[in-house]
């Protein structure tokens, strides 16, 4: 009997924890989700771990690139010593040749579509005087982004020691990336076709897709990753019901059969599809809370919403275990004037905080002399004994 008690305790502990709810069962062995609407991240699975991240390294390749390129349609031609061993090392190549003119949104969107090592090498030498000078600025901007547990020692993402990341840190070069638009557009398109119209890149995301027969068709675009060290990975986008998510994963098994990452991606993000979504705890009409008023007519002042209250919350939420906490005045007298600034609205979802936002008073308020004067009855008090006596003194003569 006490340890059915004690299991049960420890079911409603985990009810009230929302990452310990989750009893979500995917083969990557790392993995972190973000609400972007919110920036927060609203599942994780070993998100600080080091790992091989295979071809997730030419995310961070790419960030160097627009970071060291003014101008992306300026041309580049492609040399002999950057297509060097990608044939022995069996890589993924996007079809550049030797000789050809290209510009570098071509060479970004080989590296992001098709994953294409040529790519990553064609930028490497042209935008440095050596690939380790390269490395190096790839490492320079792990410092810049303060992320932890990130190395590079090539801009390609073959397995090696010193060649690793987090699903976390992961993510934050992710965030950089989709900040510059033309590597958003780059990441997101489901083909491209390169300057010259010699080649035409396809989204390999999208065509796993097809090929598995995997519906995930809330996936806007993302990098995927594979290599015997690092396994299978994939950051991705995805946006449903008006929620942009973002996802990382890393190490998922690579066994040649099955798409684990992609399957793993669409068993998250299903999930919480499914599950959650944006709910409209309060609309501006709502009264939320009242503040108590002084000398004026109406007893309390209705605090309402600046704009309607909308937060990820889990389907099955209860509006009960929504509570506001207003930081302010105690009281609202004559002295304050409409589009005054009266205090802060905090709103919270079983103790944790959701959002704030501040209050104006935005209605005109009413002074009641009734209740002045019956709050100050010594005020009154003189005036009636004034006039008592006036009363007399014009009856005394009226007697004379």
């Amino acid at each position: 009997m006490k340890k059915i008690i004690f299991l049960s305790i420890i079911f409603f502990l985990l009810l009230g924890h929302p990452e310990a709810e989750e009893n979500i069962q995917i083969s990557s062995k790392e993995a972190v989700l973000y609400n972007l609407e919110t920036g927060e991240i609203i599942y994780e699975k070993n998100k600080d771990e080091k790992t091989q991240i295979a071809s997730l390294t030419k995310l961070m390749t790419a960030l160097v690139t627009v970071s060291e390129v003014d101008n992306l349609d300026s041309r580049v031609i492609i040399k002999k010593e950057d297509l060097e061993g990608l044939a022995e090392k069996n890589l993924v190549t996007a079809g550049f040749t030797n000789g050809e003119v290209v510009t570098y949104r071509d060479l970004l969107a080989g590296l992001l579509l098709p994953s294409g090592a040529d790519a990553a090498m064609a930028l490497a030498h042209n935008l440095a005087p050596s690939e380790a000078d390269f490395i190096n600025l790839m490492n320079n901007k792990v410092k810049e982004l303060n992320l932890k547990n990130t190395h590079f020692s090539n801009p390609v993402g073959l397995d090696d020691e010193n060649n690793y990341s987090s699903a976390y840190d992961i993510s934050v070069i992710f965030q950089e990336v989709l900040k510059n638009k033309d590597l958003k557009e780059i990441i997101t398109s489901e083909k491209y076709q390169t300057t010259d119209g010699k080649l035409t890149f396809k989204s390999t995301i999208q065509r796993n897709a097809k090929r598995y027969d995997i519906s995930v068709p809330y996936i806007k675009g993302g990098k995927t990753g594979t290599t015997t060290g690092a396994g299978l990975c994939l950051a991705s986008l995805a946006q449903a019901d008006g929620v942009n998510y973002m996802l990382v994963t890393t190490g998922a098994t690579y066994d040649k059969i099955s798409p684990h990452h992609l399957e793993d991606a669409k068993t998250i993000y299903d999930y919480y599809i499914n599950n959650y979504g944006n709910k409209v705890i309060a609309k501006k009409t709502d009264t939320v809370y009242q503040i108590k008023t002084k000398y004026l007519k109406e007893d309390f002042y209705n605090v309402k919403p600046s704009e309607n209250i909308i937060s990820y919350l889990p389907n099955n939420y209860n509006k009960k275990d929504i509570q506001y906490k207003f930081i302010g005045i105690s009281e609202i007298t004559t002295q304050n004037k409409v589009e005054d600034k009266i205090g802060t609205l905090q709103v919270y979802y079983q103790n944790k905080k959701l959002t704030e936002m501040p209050v104006y008073l935005t209605e005109k308020i009413n002074f009641s002399p009734l209740k002045y004067f019956s709050e100050n009855i010594w005020i009154i008090i003189p005036i009636i004994i004034i006039l008592i006596i006036l009363a007399i003194m014009k009856l005394h003569k009226f007697k004379k």
